[in-house]
């Protein structure tokens, strides 16, 4: 099981990580590192260590994504730094110029703690995703690589979902090893544009 856990995000906190993301590009555009975040200013929310992942989105292709599965950094700063990678050092994508700023929409993916999935073989693995649900971690040895639960809208099938994050670690589609290890994960996401509202989110 994962460990318990569980964080409350309200729509005013959700708003102001969307704010420091988006800041924190516009810095980038001129020549600027990171936003620095103000700490002090921050709700306990937006301080936990939290895994965070930064999509950037233009006419509904993607245009950037960057996260860290895990963070000693706090929320806030951990979304800073993921926007201005997504806008500048996604090595599959040229740097986010200035005029396509304001055609980029920011969605933000908040992680759960990671679970350890035990399968023996690829049937099993299979077996137990949850499309729609589950994130998934693969490393093996110096290999990793990572499909947000996003991902299954793109591929719904387990077995295409596997084979691509499988080709996206630099493995061939039928890699099985005794090293190979697999880790599950959910997320909530939320993006501009849309209704914040005053609702609280919970991840757990």
């Amino acid at each position: 099981m994962a460990p318990s856990f569980s964080i409350k995000l309200r729509g005013t906190e959700r708003e102001q990580l969307l704010q420091i993301a988006r800041q924190s590009i516009r810095n980038g555009l001129y020549g600027g590192d990171a936003l620095e975040v103000a700490l002090h200013e921050l709700t306990d929310a937006l301080t936990a260590r939290l895994g965070v992942f930064v999509t950037l989105m233009q006419q509904d292709n993607l245009r950037g994504c960057i996260g860290s599965m895990q963070s000693n950094e706090p929320l806030a700063q951990s979304v800073a730094e993921s926007a201005h990678g997504a806008a500048f050092r996604d090595p599959r994508f040229p740097q986010l110029a200035e005029h396509e700023l304001d055609q980029v929409c920011i969605e933000i993916s908040i992680l759960s703690p990671m679970e350890p999935l035990t399968s023996p073989d690829r049937s099993d693995l299979l077996a137990t995703l949850r499309p729609d649900v589950d994130g998934l971690l693969l490393q093996d040895q110096h290999y990793q690589s990572t499909f947000l639960p996003k991902v299954w809208e793109q591929l719904p099938d387990p077995e295409e979902f596997l084979n691509h994050l499988l080709m996206k670690a630099g493995l061939p589609t039928d890699h099985w090893s005794t090293t190979i290890q697999f880790f599950r994960y959910h997320t909530v996401s939320f993006q501009e544009g849309k209704d914040l509202g005053d609702r609280v989110w919970v991840v757990t």
